[in-house]
């Protein structure tokens, strides 16, 4: 299996490098073939700005989606953008690794998804009417390939349960594994997170990376979070809110997800 894995986090020498050296290496050992872009390596540019064109005109406003949508069809996207595309197209599972900052994931990694997420290549693609809005959430350019989250909080677990103080993590999450992961497509298996990592030692970091290879083991048998897809019946169009008959008892984020 081809794995790429996207890495975001400044320090080698962090919890979250040692981690990722564990991930390929126990990859490897089982025989996939794991590219890593390591966003802080690389000095990844961030921010999705007219200079994503190699050739665009002066005399228009930019606009980020016609901009990268000219960009995409016509071959002028720049290199950095054009290369992580060519590794999504390869990987058959992607793997984000990145501490949760601010509730969040790093600035460079969003940046990452928003300057290779281009038009035409991650969304905007599929026929857009009255009977069918696109083909997203389950449809998409990058469906039939697999991925998870391995996510660092320096909080508690508990701080992140049904009723902690910081919202459970399957919220906090879901704007990236429901917005960013299944809606090009990807299948969501559910995320790896460690939690209070100022006070992880030798013994737990071991315990840690045991379970985390046990995961990684299992990548191509794991079920995925069976996110409802737009297009089967469940959602009206071009409303895109769910029928009334499904789970007419359920809201938020949850909702989402089929129970039935």
């Amino acid at each position: 299996m081809n794995v790429l894995l996207v890495y975001a986090h400044p320090e080698p020498r962090s919890l979250n490098g040692s981690l990722r050296n564990f991930a390929v290496r126990r990859l490897e050992d089982a025989g996939h073939i794991v590219e890593v872009s390591d966003l802080y390596a690389m000095k990844w540019k961030a921010p999705l700005d007219a200079d994503d064109s190699t050739k665009r005109s002066v005399d228009t406003p930019f606009n980020p989606s016609l901009d990268s949508k000219h960009a995409f069809e016509n071959g002028l996207q720049t290199r950095d953008i054009a290369l992580e595309q060519d590794k999504l197209r390869w990987a058959d599972t992607l793997i984000l690794q990145f501490p949760l900052w601010w509730f969040s994931m790093p600035a460079i990694l969003k940046g990452w998804v928003e300057r290779v997420y281009a038009y035409g290549f991650a969304y905007g693609v599929g026929e857009h009417s009255d009977a069918r809005w696109g083909d997203r959430y389950g449809e998409g350019t990058l469906a039939g390939k697999r991925a998870m989250l391995i996510v660092t909080a320096g909080g508690w677990a508990s701080h992140y349960g049904p009723r902690g103080i910081n919202g459970p993590m399957d919220d906090i999450l879901f704007p990236i594994q429901h917005g960013i992961l299944y809606y090009p497509g990807f299948d969501v298996l559910p995320p790896f997170v460690i939690y209070r990592t100022s006070r992880i030692d030798e013994a737990s970091f071991s315990t840690i990376c045991e379970s985390l290879g046990e995961r990684l083991d299992k990548l191509s048998q794991t079920a995925p979070i069976p996110f409802r897809p737009q297009n089967a019946g469940a959602y009206d169009i071009p409303e895109l809110t769910l029928r009334a008959d499904v789970s007419p008892d359920r809201t938020g984020f949850a909702v989402h997800v089929a129970s039935d």
